[in-house]
């Protein structure tokens, strides 16, 4: 079936935090990611003195996940609140 939805852009954010910036960028699609269960693309990063150090996003094909700094591995999509909410904390955790 095909969907004749646009993709929607339903997130735009970035704060600059000095020698740091938080960017968080989520789009609706009209159907699902290969590789993820649900009909959103994102990218949300911590970027420190020009280096990614938290990274939440779900690539075509591999599906979500998160790095943190050098580390890689899977991330359960609930939905877009959980995701804001697990994003957030990561980013206050590696900030502390």
């Amino acid at each position: 079936m095909k969907s004749n939805m646009p993709v929607m852009l339903i997130m735009r954010e970035r704060t600059d935090l000095g020698d740091a910036f938080v960017e968080l960028l989520i789009w609706q699609l009209p159907r699902r990611l290969p590789g993820s269960d649900h009909r959103y693309k994102y990218r949300m990063a911590l970027v420190k003195q020009g280096v990614c150090v938290v990274r939440y996003d779900n690539e075509a094909g591999k599906g979500d996940h998160r790095h943190v700094g050098e580390r890689e591995e899977p991330y359960e999509f609930v939905d877009v609140d959980t995701l804001i909410r697990d994003f957030v904390e990561a980013v206050k955790e590696h900030l502390r």
